[in-house]
Formats: structure tokens, sequence, C-alpha cells
């Protein structure tokens, strides 16, 4: 029997039981209104008859007019005769008061008379009390009858109460409780429902999904452990230090060679929270140093950081590299955030050449300071009459070699300050120092060379522009590179323009020049080291924005440039114009 026919008959039935009862009450309820009725309208009004003709017979003698009121009286009660015994009285009292009308004084009449209606009287008040004790049989009858219908409805009531709704409802408990197992990935779990509803064809269905699921879950365990030991082995083949963690920041991923660096062992690292693990570990502190993992940190521009350790008293270099891991859920073409995934490269040995090279280029360009100076001494020299005068020939060669000496002392310098930024041993003296005496200084060293090509300068600076903090030395060196390099590609006869302004506590100084300009494909590489534009024709190392951008950095300021080809350049620079340091 299924649910909707158990809720039908059940339902069905205490609606017919209770459509019964009310049905019956109603009746014995109208009996006993008929029965009330009786006794009221029949033999009530026959005690009434009687006792208003014995009354007219107490009055006849003396009133003439009692016989008709006899006479009526006894009309009425010919019509309202309803007991057995009650006609034949009547019919005698009749016969007797038509022999009554001819002798009034005939006390054996009125005697007779008398008689007659005491026994009517008793006849109707005998029926009035077996009517009364009929009356409350049927009362008695009917609360009976009514307590045992409606005790019958109570218990069938009750027993729908405490029975229908735990046979629904346990059936679905007990089958919501299995749904929760089999999410929690307990596939063994199976129900079993007695009887033939439609609870028997779901635990049949359920049963069947959760075997099928039981089946899948061992096949697709076996595979995902076969392919996660696959992963495993190929990952600690690798000869990277690798570590993986989710958007929790658990760590799930690890290989050997992360270990071998860290000291740590699997059981310390998975499951872990990365955030708990750096704070007693280095290497993990510099792993997540200045990554926003939970963040998006692909907003970053570079996320391979470099980190150093020092293990068994040598120093290790690893390049970082994050990787983010991305998935789409099924139906969802957007991919969420899965975790992340760091890379170590070791780059030790490209950071010992890399030292090799700084440390040779710096003691090469040392030794090559003192003999190239001597050279530009002894050329000043030969340049005084006071060595012996030269003819015209003489002078230009001596000129230039002069020029040559001064290109190449540029150089050496430029490759010593590039040696002071490699080894991290540039000296700086940053104070606050007013940008106009930084920039005269410059505009000083560039004058002649500018005057050289007839070249003027524009100069918009406010004269309550806040004093900078930087180093005056290298803050000099830079405008003076920038100077010189818009002089260098500018054309004769033209202009250079120097503005400066302050925003939010920061000053931008910008040197414009209306020379031949930088392509768009270049623009990006200007800063880099021995670069220089192709096509230019200008002799250089390369080195001299490389150091402009390492020397304002250091600063915590800015440079960039704009330019557009054919048109000329502006090269900016954003100094801090207060000491947040304090």
């Amino acid at each position: 029997m299924n649910i909707k026919t158990k809720l039908k008959l059940g339902i069905g039935l205490l609606f017919t039981l209770i459509i019964l009862l009310a049905f019956l009450s109603i009746k014995q309820i109208n009996s006993l209104s008929t029965a009330s009725e009786n006794i009221i309208k029949d033999n009530k009004e026959t005690i009434g008859y009687t006792k208003n003709m014995l009354k007219a017979l107490s009055e006849i003698e003396e009133d003439q007019q009692a016989l008709d009121a006899f006479e009526r009286n006894l009309l009425k009660q010919k019509s309202n005769i309803t007991e057995i015994g009650e006609k034949e009285l009547t019919q005698k009292l009749s016969e007797d008061f038509s022999l009554l009308k001819q002798n009034q004084k005939d006390e054996e009449l009125l005697a007779n008379l008398h008689s007659t209606l005491f026994e009517i009287m008793s006849l109707n008040l005998n029926a009035i009390e077996l009517k009364n004790t009929i009356a409350g049989n049927i009362a008695k009858k009917a609360i009976l009858i009514i307590s045992m219908l409606s005790l019958v409805c109570f218990i069938i009531a009750l027993i729908l109460f405490l029975k229908l709704p735990g046979n629904i409802s346990n059936p679905i408990q007990q089958l919501i409780k299995s749904i929760r197992q089999i999410a929690a990935n307990d596939y063994s779990q199976r129900v079993n429902f007695e009887g033939h509803d439609e609870l028997r064809e779901l635990a049949v269905s359920f049963n069947s999904m959760a075997s099928k699921l039981e089946q899948y879950n061992k096949s697709s365990i076996a595979k995902l452990l076969a392919e996660r030991k696959i992963s495993a082995t190929l990952i600690n083949k690798i000869h990277y230090p690798i570590i993986g963690f989710d958007t929790a920041m658990k760590v799930n991923l690890v290989n050997d060679e992360f270990l071998s660096i860290t000291d740590l062992s699997y059981q310390d690292l998975i499951g872990t929270n990365i955030l708990e693990i750096a704070t007693l570990n280095e290497l993990i502190s510099q792993i997540i140093l200045d990554s926003s993992f939970n963040k998006n940190i692909s907003s970053k521009n570079d996320n391979n950081t470099r980190i150093h350790l020092e293990i068994h008293g040598k120093d290790i270099y690893f390049e970082k590299e994050i990787q983010e891991i991305k998935l789409a859920h099924d139906n969802d073409v957007n991919e969420h955030l899965m975790g992340y995934v760091v890379v170590l490269k070791n780059v030790t040995k490209y950071m010992e050449l890399d030292l090799a090279k700084t440390n040779f280029i710096a003691t090469v360009s040392h030794e090559l300071k003192t003999p190239v100076s001597a050279i530009k001494f002894s050329l000043q020299l030969l340049e005084n009459e006071k060595t012996g005068r030269l003819n015209q020939e003489q002078f230009e060669l001596i000129k230039s070699c002069e020029e040559d000496v001064d290109n190449l002392l540029k150089i050496i310098s430029e490759l010593l300050n590039l040696a002071q930024v490699e080894t991290g041993n540039i000296q700086l003296n940053i104070i606050p120092v007013n940008l106009e005496d930084i920039l005269r200084y410059a505009l000083n060293n560039s004058k002649s060379v500018a005057n050289q090509k007839n070249i003027v300068f524009e100069i918009n600076i406010p004269s309550d522009l806040p004093k900078v903090i930087a180093d005056k030395e290298k803050t000099s060196w830079v405008i003076t590179n920038i100077i010189s390099n818009a002089i260098r590609y500018s054309d004769e006869n033209s202009k250079i323009v120097i503005s400066a302004s302050e925003i939010k506590n920061k000053v931008t100084l910008s040197i414009r020049d209306f020379g031949s300009g930088i392509e768009s494909k270049y623009i990006s590489r200007v800063f880099d080291r021995y670069f220089t534009v192709p096509g230019t024709n200008k002799e250089g190392s390369g080195l001299g924005l490389t150091l402009c951008k390492e020397f304002i950095e250091a600063q915590g300021g800015e440079i960039y440039v704009e330019s557009e080809f054919g048109v000329g350049s502006v090269f900016s620079l954003i100094l801090n114009a207060k000491d947040f340091s304090n």
C-alpha cells in the first residue's frame, strides 16, 4: 500500500466516523425533541381540557353558561384522543353529558362525569410519566451511542496521530541520515523499508545509487592514489625545492628537495598553516614575505623574488617563482583560485659568477682610473706652453685625446658606481635639500655643452617649492646625466624645458627635450643595463640611465620616461618632499 493510499484511508475513515457521529447525534437529539413535543402537545392539552370540564361541572347549578364551556372542552377532547382507552372514556363522557343536559340535577350523572374525567386525567398523567421514562431512556441511549462512537473516533484518531506521522517521517529521517553519511564519503550506507509503498521504491533506488557510488569511489580512489603517487614521484625528481598550499594557507604539496633545505619533515609541513611555520623557519618566512597570498598576487608586476640562505656556512641564493592554481568547476566558465605553488630555482652559481664579474669590473675600473687620470694630467701639461709650444695639429690631437680620456673616465666612474650598486655598498646621505640648488649645479655643469649647440633652458620652478628628501650628490649626478642626454639628442638652436610641481608630499621634476624622441618599442628598455637606442649613432656605455634609476629608487623615489618618436622625450623624477621616517 502506498503512502497516498494510506493517507486517503486514514483521513477518509476519520472523516466518515465524524460524519456518522454527527448523523447519530442529530438523530438522537431529534428523537428527544419529538418525545418532549408529544408530552407537551397531546397529554398536557388533554389534562387542560379535563380541568376545564371539572370546573364547568362545579358551576352548572349556578351558571347556565357552564354547560356551553363543558361542551366546548368536550369537543376539543374528542379531537385530541391519543392514549389507549381514552376514546371509550371520552365517548362515555359525551353520553353522560347528553343525559345531564336533560336533567341537570341528577347527582348520579354528575358523579359519573367526575369519575370519567378523573379517569381520563389519570390516563394522561400515566401516559406523561411513561413518555417521560421513554424520553429518559432515549437520552441515555443517545448519550451512550454518542460516547461510544466518540471513543471509537478518538481511539482511531489517536492511532492515526501516533502511527501515521511515524510511518511516513521515520523512513524519511533514516533516509536523510543515510544521505548525510553518503555526503561524508561513507558509501556503505543502505536503507531497508518494509512494504510496497513509494518509500520502499525510494530505498531500492537509494541503495542502488549508494552501491554505484561505492564502486565508483573505490575505483576513483585507487586511480587518484596511483596518480598522486606518480605526481609525487615526478615532483621529487625535480631538483628545485617546491611547496604548495591552498587559499587557506594549508600546505598540501612538498618535495624532498624542499625538505632537505628546511630541516623539516613531511609530517611537519603537510596540513599545517604555512603562516605558523613561517615564524619558526627562515626560508618559509622569506617565501611568504612581500607576497599577498590572501589577495590577488597576479596584480604584482614581478613574482620572482630573490631569497638568500646560509646553509652549512655557504651562501645559497634562490629565485622564488609563484604560480597560481586555478580550476573551473562543472558548468562554470570562470576559473576559481584553488591555491599556490612556489618553485625555488637555485641561482647560487649565477650569483657567484655575477659577483665575480662585479668584483672584476670594480677592480679593473679602479686600476684603470689611476693611469687614465695620469694620462689626462699629462695631456694638460702638454697643453701648457711651459712644456713647449705645440703646433695646431699637435694641439688638435691633444684635444682629441682629452675628449677620449674624459669619456673613458666617465665610463670607468659609471662602472665603479654600478659595482657599488650591485654589491650593495652604495652610500647615501639623504637629507632635506633645495631642489633649485641641485638644478643650478647641474645646469652649470651642462652650460658649456648647451652653448655649443645654442640650446636654451626654459625653467618653471615654483617659488614655494618645498625641500626634497634626497642625496644631494647622487641626485645632482642624475639630473646632470639626464640634461646631458637631452642636450646630446636635441637639435641645434632648440630648447629644453625644466619644470617642477608638488602633489601630495611628492615633488616631480620634469626635463623635456624636443629631439628625435624614442620609438615606443624601446621605451620599456631605456633603463636596462648596456642598452642604447638603435640608430642613434651616439657614444655611451649604456649604464647612465641604469644608474639614474638605481640612485633615485635607492632614495625612495621614482623615475620614468614618456616619449613620442619625432617629437621629443620627457624624463620625470619623483622625490619625497617630506621625511616619512619621522
